[in-house]
């Protein structure tokens, strides 16, 4: 087990590794345009260059200190949030319950600054569920009421509640025997980076080997195998990264990468699932190359909060 004063130098090894790949990813893409002038290499050159932004603000928001690593990210669901409301249908009647619901992400992000986990877990689950609703009817429009409150909370739930674990990561507490426990930047970057790699991992794979579409009337570029090899990968780079970064034995960490490979791949069809219910192929243009900031955060809607739970029942 790595001592605490051990892990920050572990941390900025493993960041580095990660702008090292991107130096690498770049290198290629330059290459791959002068070898063969003849396609067309905007995308990739696109997606390379929001990768280098990614990063950077997400190095920034955990190499800091707590209070902005937690400001960052709570900006990050107020742009995933503010980004879900433009898609979906909201009624004019409800601009005063729609400042409450934006009102939520710094309250549930303050909870987190406090370390009041009671609060965290139930604030946007029952308090908001109860009193949207509530505050919808006393405008006394009915008509579509049932679907804004709906969609009202199933976006609140999806871009803050959920993502909003990643940041408790932050404030686990340390153990008092000095292992690396509490380490918060290190295990937000293990989940993000094990669910990004998925992502990729499940992308190559089905186009190597993808023949069987997974849910052909949901989302038709997902196969079989692309999801197969797309877990087994993430579950070896758990068992390479977990004892590394985490608290957790190399079995553990295996099953945690198993755990972020499958609710990784069930996040992404979800939110396809959304996209294809609302006519859309993209949540936004936030992000050139990938889209809107859903279409970058959908997979960690589900990875988040499952490792979070499944890292603090083992040992916290």
């Amino acid at each position: 087990m790595m001592a605490l004063n051990q892990a920050p130098h572990m941390l900025w090894y493993m960041l580095g590794a990660v702008f090292a790949l991107l130096v690498i990813a770049s290198v290629s893409s330059a290459l791959l345009a002068w070898r063969y002038p003849q396609k067309n290499w905007l995308e990739l050159r696109l997606r390379i260059r929001t990768w280098w932004w990614i990063v950077t603000v997400f190095v920034l928001a955990i190499s800091v200190n707590r209070t902005v690593s937690l400001l960052v990210l709570a900006f990050v669901s107020f742009i995933a949030f503010k980004e879900y409301l433009t898609l979906v249908p909201t009624r004019r009647a409800d601009h005063m319950p729609l400042f409450w619901a934006y009102l939520a992400i710094p309250i549930q992000y303050f909870w987190i600054w406090d370390g009041w986990y009671g609060m965290f877990i139930i604030f946007i689950p029952v308090y908001m569920f109860l009193f949207l609703p509530m505050r919808m009817v006393l405008v006394g429009d009915t008509r579509g009421y049932l679907h804004a409150a709906s969609s009202l909370h199933w976006g609140l739930m999806t871009t803050v509640f959920s993502l909003s674990h990643m940041a408790y990561l932050l404030v686990l507490p340390t153990d008092v025997t000095g292992t690396m426990k509490g380490n918060g930047p290190m295990l937000v970057l293990f989940l993000v980076a094990l669910t990004q790699l998925n992502d990729v991992a499940q992308y190559l794979w089905g186009k190597a080997f993808g023949r069987m579409k997974a849910i052909p009337l949901v989302s038709p570029n997902k196969t079989i195998a692309g999801f197969v090899g797309g877990v087994a990968t993430t579950s070896l780079l758990g068992w390479l990264l977990g004892p590394l970064l985490t608290p957790m034995s190399p079995l553990y960490a295996t099953v945690a990468g198993l755990l972020i490979g499958v609710t990784g791949f069930i996040g992404d069809v979800v939110m396809s699932g959304m996209k294809r219910d609302l006519g859309i192929k993209d949540t936004g243009d936030l992000l050139p190359g990938h889209g809107g900031i859903l279409d970058r955060l959908d997979s960690l809607t589900y990875t988040a909060p499952l490792f979070f739970h499944y890292l603090r029942y083992l040992y916290y």
